[in-house]
């Protein structure tokens, strides 16, 4: 059954759906809200279609763009395509695990798994992680391993500035000098090496 509703009868449109139980980062067990000027839902295809100013908010994660197409798989878990907006450009926010800080990105279309938590980015991408970031014509951003593939997608690309790119760049910022790599066991202070005395050897021989 398709259901639609239009941003007409009200600013905005917020939904929830719950996601599984056994999803294993924070963000996957919250729900997912959605947010639209207008929005068309076919409960039998599990498809979702958002357009104008279309606001997907899953936790701290957050895609915003002008046309959103969210579908769900057997499991329940939900798979978005953002379309660029006005500038042409769909735009990507996460809270970063376990830190303050947050990673950012934007492309012409990204694609967000909510199962695997990796995010796609198509055509004019870029991705900022903290101080670190990395642009190129493709890249692939695996939030539960904080890991990224980037390519140039075989051909001249322009960054989000508008300048030529024609390879992949990065920027990686140095570890603050306060930070110190984690002591061996062996090594942690205030546990002292405790020396045992040799046995005794008895000088007779019998």
């Amino acid at each position: 059954m398709k259901k639609s509703v239009c941003g007409a009868c009200a600013s905005s449109l917020i939904v929830a759906l719950s996601m599984p139980a056994q999803a294993e980062r924070a963000d996957r067990e919250k729900p997912i809200h959605l947010e639209a000027d207008r929005m068309s839902i076919d409960d039998v295809r599990k498809v979702k279609i958002l357009e104008g100013n279309a606001v997907l908010i899953q936790g701290t994660m957050e895609l915003r763009t002008s046309r959103l197409v969210v579908t769900e798989d057997a499991d329940g878990f939900q798979k978005a395509s953002a379309i660029g907006g006005a500038n042409g450009l769909a735009h990507f926010r996460q809270k970063r695990e376990g830190r303050d800080d947050f990673t950012e990105g934007e492309a012409e279309r990204i694609d967000h798994d909510a199962r695997s938590e990796v995010t796609e980015f198509f055509i004019r991408a870029w991705v900022q992680s903290g101080l670190d970031e990395v642009k190129g014509q493709y890249i692939s951003y695996d939030a539960l391993n904080e890991k990224y593939l980037a390519t140039t997608g075989g051909g001249a690309t322009k960054s989000a500035t508008g300048v030529g790119q024609a390879r992949v760049r990065a920027i990686i910022q140095p570890k603050s000098k306060d930070e110190k790599p984690a002591e061996k066991p062996a090594e942690k202070k205030g546990e002292p090496l405790t020396l045992k005395p040799a046995p005794k050897v008895n000088p007779r021989l019998d």
